[in-house]
């Protein structure tokens, strides 16, 4: 059963039908828009959403999972959009027809968060692939995300490149989202990678703190794909209003001016 046949999927239909937003009095309906469980957790669509919906009388309802299961959603007709960060999966989804129009939007990076006391000494990495091998030969703790999302992609190609395929008791995939991700690696003392943005907003930091940063294969880009109105009957002409502003002035103003605790979360790219 797909999303768009749940229960739950048509009670937060008839939700935002009752609580879209007007523009000059128009009500014009709303979108779904599948994206990252990051651009959730940090609280950005808090930010986000609010302006869009003032400014175009369009509703949007996020579903928040990780990127490859946000491809999918988008794949099987159940969002209009997606904003994700994996660029080799979001060209796949383009080649195989579920999607089209790809847009960079933003990025930030991903950073390696440990325990101060940093058992494998990846402080003294020179690289991330040096950081991950020094956690591999110290079988450290280490919490993945474990759930096909960007940062488990991300993450999965370091130890490819390390030559490294993690197992044992010292590696834990969860098959959860950063935050549950992050709560974990708090209560074991492990290593986890994450998303910037997740962990300036996490506050079960505990005895974490960031132990590698700066590696430039640790970039992390952000786009925005319509999902292929040919394939399925979406909302696209909404869809699009949301993808054009998304890399409209107004809508890489609101990500520029999104911060906490003083620091930038995204740092907006559009072309």
């Amino acid at each position: 059963m797909t999303i768009r046949n749940s229960l739950g999927f048509w009670l937060g239909v008839a939700l935002l039908v009752l609580t879209s937003h007007t523009v000059n009095g128009q009500d014009r309906g709303f979108i779904t828009v599948a994206s990252t469980t990051s651009t959730q957790n940090s609280g950005l669509f808090d930010t986000l959403i609010p302006q869009f919906e003032a400014a175009t009388g369009i509703a949007v309802r996020i579903v928040a999972v990780g990127t490859g299961q946000a491809l999918r959603i988008g794949c099987n007709g159940d969002a209009d959009a997606v904003l994700v960060h994996a660029p080799a999966a979001e060209q796949a989804f383009i080649d195989q027809g579920c999607g089209v129009d790809r847009r960079e939007v933003m990025f930030n990076d991903f950073v390696l968060i440990g325990p101060r006391a940093d058992p494998a000494n990846v402080a003294a990495a020179d690289s991330a692939i040096d950081a991950f091998a020094r956690i591999a030969t110290e079988q450290a703790a280490f919490a993945s995300r474990g759930d096909d999302s960007g940062t488990h992609k991300k993450e999965l190609s370091i130890w490819q490149a390390a030559d490294i395929a993690p197992a044992g008791g010292w590696y834990r995939a969860l098959g959860a989202g950063m935050g549950a991700a992050l709560n974990t690696a708090a209560a074991m003392n492990a290593y986890v990678m994450s998303d910037r943005a997740t962990w300036i907003s996490f506050n079960n930091r505990q005895d974490l703190s960031i132990v590698y940063q700066g590696d430039p294969r640790l970039f992390n880009q952000y786009a925005s794909v319509l999902v292929n109105p040919e394939r399925h009957p979406i909302q696209y002409d909404l869809a699009q209003v949301w993808h054009n502003w998304l890399v409209s002035s107004a809508g890489q103003a609101a990500i520029a001016d999104y911060r906490l605790r003083g620091q930038a979360l995204f740092t907006p790219n559009a072309p």
